[in-house]
């Protein structure tokens, strides 16, 4: 690629669904869903992701994380070493140094025309900007993970190729202190949509976004293509509404009990909960089989 427990599922219709085609690969965010809520990997998801892979299926993290935090699942990513990162926007080698594989950034242009349309939509919006380099932030943004390395400024500002971090910009970040998250996503996407592409997979108000087109499906389709992989060799897991798309593209998706209502509606097969070693469950059941 170029420039790329005992815990069972839940009881119901969903327990009993196979996935559609044998599986050759297994496509799982991490955060409220591979791991647990202390940002652990069980012991039974390390054997079970080992046994996948020893069964000749493929796993690949996908996940919004940016690669610099990925050290949790680093010693975890087997024979090809690769993960999907930020939403889709890169494909990085955890293998090594973490080399960026591929970047679909999201132009300075068009991360400026959404900073403009939301402050006047949702006032008082802070954002950040992350980027293959790391990420900067404004001074009101509220200070989920500080970075020492940071530049703070106003977007506007961050946004000249003087006043932030080098690099490509792979996914702007933004946040309100006021509006019901869901409500906040609807809102950008209506008055944001022809610049970027809209998804969210915190529980707060704070926006992902990437270029249009830019998603955990769409990169992963370019991953599986270039493996002659389809579809419907695919089982996903996800538990937000960044996961949506994958799971409606993957032959067999899963929501974790755990997910995000829409994702729960979206899909009938429900893995049990992250806490409960859900995608472990399941991966055993697929290898058993």
């Amino acid at each position: 690629m170029g420039s790329v427990t005992s815990a069972t599922e839940q009881p119901g219709p969903s327990f009993s669904q196979r996935p559609a085609a044998a599986p050759r690969l297994i496509a799982t965010d991490l955060d409220g869903t591979l791991l647990r809520d202390d940002k652990s990997v069980s012991e039974r998801t390390v054997a079970a992701l080992a046994a996948a892979e020893r069964a000749g299926i493929e796993v690949f993290f996908v996940t919004g994380r940016p690669a610099r935090w990925m050290d949790v699942v680093r010693d975890h990513v087997h024979g090809h070493g690769l993960a999907i990162c930020a939403n889709g926007a890169a494909v990085v080698d955890l293998h090594g140094d973490g080399r960026f594989v591929e970047v679909r950034p999201l132009e300075t242009e068009d991360a400026s025309a959404v900073v403009g349309t939301l402050r006047d939509a949702a006032p008082g919006t802070s954002f950040a900007i992350e980027r293959t380099s790391g990420i900067d932030y404004e001074p009101s943004y509220p200070p989920f993970h500080l970075d020492p390395g940071a530049v703070v400024a106003p977007a506007e500002e961050l946004l000249t190729e003087e006043g932030g971090s080098p690099g490509p910009i792979l996914k702007l970040l933004a946040h309100h202190p006021e509006f019901a998250p869901d409500d906040f996503l609807a809102l950008a996407r209506t008055v944001g949509g022809e610049y970027a592409s809209f998804t969210r997979s915190s529980p707060t108000a704070l926006l992902e976004i990437s270029a249009l087109g830019v998603s955990k499906a769409s990169t992963l389709a370019r991953c599986c293509a270039e493996r002659g992989i389809a579809p419907q060799e695919v089982v996903a897991f996800g538990d937000m509404p960044n996961d949506l798309e994958m799971l409606s593209w993957a032959g067999t998706g899963y929501a974790m009990a755990n997910a995000h209502p829409e994702v729960l509606a979206a899909t009938p097969r429900h893995a049990a909960a992250n806490n409960e070693d859900g995608v472990a469950a399941v991966i055993e059941r697929i290898i058993a089989a």
